[in-house]
This record gives structure tokens, sequence and C-alpha cells, in this order.
């Protein structure tokens, strides 16, 4: 379950790499509205932890049509837990204490969430 983790975790960077990478370069590079810029990041910021999460982490088996709107869910949950913990936190805590806080909460979400529903082992 710790490498399991802790790859989840490096998958997860790599999403968010991308995801900054893809708003960095719309709006510097092509005067993309930030707004669209991260939502086509944060979109393929998820599809690239889904692949890998499907592929690394779990090493699922499972049919995508399974797997994908269940790690849909799982992530959009993720994103509602975190504007929730924000709102809860941030008047109590300095924003970017109360943010290193809520991305572990949300990334033990996701990673418990993805582990035991999305990408359940039926052999276990």
């Amino acid at each position: 379950m710790v490498v399991k983790f802790m790859t989840f975790t490096l998958v997860g960077a790599i999403g968010t790499l991308v995801h900054y990478s893809i708003l960095y370069a719309l709006v510097e590079g092509f005067a993309f509205n930030p707004v669209w810029g991260s939502g086509y990041g944060a979109l393929a910021g998820l599809i690239i932890n889904y692949v890998l999460n499907y592929s690394l982490t779990f090493k699922s088996e499972q049919s995508h049509t399974q797997t994908l709107p269940k790690f849909a869910l799982i992530a959009t949950l993720g994103f509602c837990l975190n504007i929730v913990l924000m709102t809860l936190l941030t008047p109590h805590l300095y924003y970017l204490y109360a943010q290193v806080l809520t991305t572990g909460v949300v990334l033990i979400w996701n990673f418990l969430a993805n582990s035991f529903w999305t990408f359940k082992n039926e052999t276990s």
C-alpha cells in the first residue's frame, strides 16, 4: 500500500506539472484567457493521472468504461473537498498553510477512494 501511495503521489505530481505547463503555454504563448487555459490544463492533467494510475499505480485489468467515470467522480469530489476545506481553513490560517493541509487531505481521499472503489481489485 505504501508503494502504491508513493506512485499515486508521483503520478499526481506529473499530472499537476502537465496542468500548469498547459496553462502557462496557453496564456503566455497564445493569449488564452487564464480560466480557459486552466480548464484545458486540468483536463489534460486528469487524463494523464487516469492513464498513469490505471496502468502503473493500480495495474488495473478492468475496462475503461468501468474505471474512467469512477475516477472522474472521485476527482470531482476531491475538487469539492478542496473548496470546502479552503473555505473553512482560510479564515483561521494563512492561505498557503491552509492549502498544504487541504492538499494532504485531498490526496489521501483521492488515493483511498480510487484504491477501494475505482480500481478495486476483485481478487483480494
